[in-house]
C-alpha cells in the first residue's frame, strides 16, 4: 500500500465512523491517529 492510498484509505474509514459515531468523534479520532502512526512507522522502516 503506497502512501497516497493509506491517506485516503484512512480519510474514508474517519468519515464514516464520524457520521456512524458523532458521540465517539473523539475516541475514534484517537483511533485513527494511533493508525496513522503505525502506517508512518510500517513505510518508514520499508
Amino acid at each position: 500500500m503506497t502512501l497516497p492510498l493509506a491517506i485516503v484509505a484512512v480519510l474514508a474509514v474517519w468519515l464514516v465512523g464520524f457520521l456512524v459515531l458523532p458521540l465517539g468523534g473523539l475516541i475514534h479520532f484517537l483511533l485513527i491517529v494511533a493508525l496513522i502512526l503505525v502506517l508512518v512507522d510500517r513505510l518508514g522502516r520499508g
